[in-house]
């Protein structure tokens, strides 16, 4: 699994409440070890992340489907199975179920796993617009769920899914999919790669970076929640460009993307500060603060507004601010507001502009101010 999704999977499920059971959720879903997923607790797990999914294929998130359910909360689960509003990609739901089943389907050969999968396969590419992009619920989404959404990396996940579908990279070979599905997976990626070059944000013709959701059909940067508004935005983006160096023959395009937004990144990180936590998460002791040191970083906003490129804050009231301190204690400790994903790239992207685009390399550093 990519960098990024597993530190993504820390910060967004750290908070799941465990009843009963050990471990989080999201890292037993991803367990890969033969002994477990021929184990009957991995059959049991198996048998309620069938129940939860939805009619359309997809599954609800931030639901821990792991901890034992006793046959009334079952048969409650089970009453919820036509909803069609609550299927999501976000916090790396769907994709993470679809995994799950996927082993245990290659482990025990048990065809009702592949099914649930296929219908998962199905799901996924059902949402894809016409222009290649994803919302981030589908087939019901309401309000912001309709926009393009790159969030949490939701659509790079789907992408990352179907390539590896398409490609039979492992769990998703072993006759879990049909040649046809295959194929349509390879070309929703395909599609998937026209969108997110479409959509990358330009500044004075050159590109930049992207924000957390686009437009479906301006494909302008567009508004979530109340604290996300449109924005250059560093975490998505760093996803975004993890993916496009993935590819095996980038195009032009693919390159002057990857350089432009790692340009952009080097351009805009933040030196000497750190972020530093205080007190259990949601205590009334609780405290999330950017304090200088000089031999920090570097550290990136999650939001850059698009006026003058500069780092905000912001609260429920949907009003930008400078600083962590002039928001309430519940956004201020409650969401990733600065993050290091883009120091990640910068090896990589080194091995990669030398391999595929020497001459149009840009000039970066982690360190230098």
């Amino acid at each position: 699994m990519n960098r990024f999704f597993r530190l993504l999977a820390a910060a967004s499920l750290a908070a799941i409440p465990m009843i009963a059971y050990s471990a989080r959720p999201i890292d037993t879903l991803r367990r890969s070890d033969m002994e477990f997923l021929n184990s009957a607790e991995a059959a049991r797990i198996g048998e309620q992340v069938m129940t939860y999914q939805r009619v359309t294929g997809g599954w609800p998130k931030n639901i821990n489907m792991c901890r034992p359910h006793t046959p009334e909360e079952l048969e409650e689960v089970r009453a919820q199975h036509s909803r069609t509003d609550d299927s999501t990609t976000d916090n790396l739901a769907t994709t993470t179920q679809m995994t799950f089943l996927a082993r245990l389907f290659q482990t025990t050969g048990d065809t009702r796993y592949r099914d649930a999968f296929t219908a998962g396969v199905e799901y996924l590419l059902s949402g894809q617009y016409d222009n290649g992009g994803w919302p981030q619920f589908w087939p019901d989404p309401k309000g912001y769920q309709v926009h393009i959404t790159y969030n949490d990396g939701a659509m790079v996940g789907t992408m990352t899914m179907l390539r590896d579908i398409a490609d039979g990279k492992a769990p998703y070979g072993g006759g879990l999919v049909e040649d046809a599905l295959r194929q349509q997976s390879k070309a929703a990626f395909n599609k998937g790669i026209e969108c997110i070059l479409a959509t990358q944000i330009r500044v004075d013709g050159k590109p930049t970076v992207w924000c957390q959701q686009h437009d479906r059909v301006s494909y302008a940067p567009a508004p979530a929640r109340a604290y996300e508004l449109p924005s250059f935005c560093s975490q998505e983006s760093a996803q975004i460009v993890s993916l496009l160096m993935d590819l095996p023959e980038p195009d032009e395009r693919v390159k002057a993307a990857v350089h432009g937004a790692m340009k952009w990144f080097d351009d805009n990180k933040l030196m000497g500060y750190r972020i530093e936590r205080t007190g259990e998460y949601k205590s009334p002791e609780a405290n999330t603060l950017l304090v200088a040191d000089p031999e920090a970083g570097p550290l990136w906003g999650r939001f850059y507004d698009l006026e003058n490129c500069e780092i905000y804050v912001c609260d429920r009231d949907g009003v930008p601010r400078k600083s962590l301190e002039e928001i309430g204690r519940e956004r201020r400790n409650g969401y990733s507001w600065y993050n290091n994903y883009p120091a990640y790239l910068y090896e990589p992207y080194d091995k990669w502009a030398d391999r595929y685009d020497p001459s149009g390399k840009v000039s970066i550093s982690p360190k230098k101010l």
